[in-house]
């Protein structure tokens, strides 16, 4: 549904609270090098909603809309990359990874991503970076 609108899901939180569930969510453009805006948010949590209370049902009989309280933002500034997916998601995007092996932070834009590695372009070179390797990631905001 999400990718139906130009959007990617990024995180999908749900907690269980006595009278319902909240959840949060975090999108993306499809376009890693476009920014997300309230105007999406709004379209995500319109598409997810539904979906939603069809698959907490299961879990939690008789919950209704009014029981799920939802938040839906993006990635945010700050953002830590958590996983091979994320990379895959942000494909475009210039980030930051202090890299173990170096002992510091090298910047450059990710080219791919798989499930062991990410390439990103530095300094007019692609550089394949082990996720092993990797003690943290970040977006760069110019």
């Amino acid at each position: 549904m999400i990718k139906e609108i130009g959007l990617r899901l990024v995180e999908l939180q749900v907690t269980p609270q006595k009278s319902g569930a909240h959840v949060a969510a975090v999108i993306a453009k499809q376009d890693a090098g476009q920014d997300v805006s309230v105007s999406d948010c709004s379209k995500a949590h319109h598409a997810l909603q539904p979906l939603l209370l069809v698959l907490l049902q299961d879990e939690m009989p008789g919950l209704t809309e009014d029981d799920i309280s939802m938040e839906v933002c993006s990635p945010g500034t700050e953002r830590n990359i958590k996983n091979a997916a994320e990379f895959e998601t942000f494909t475009g995007r210039e980030i930051r990874v202090w890299d173990k092996n170096v002992g510091d932070w090298v910047r450059g834009v990710i080219q791919a991503a798989d499930r062991e590695s990410v390439t990103l372009h530095v300094e007019g070179d692609d550089r394949i970076i082990p996720y092993v390797a990797i003690a943290k990631a970040k977006f760069i905001h110019n």
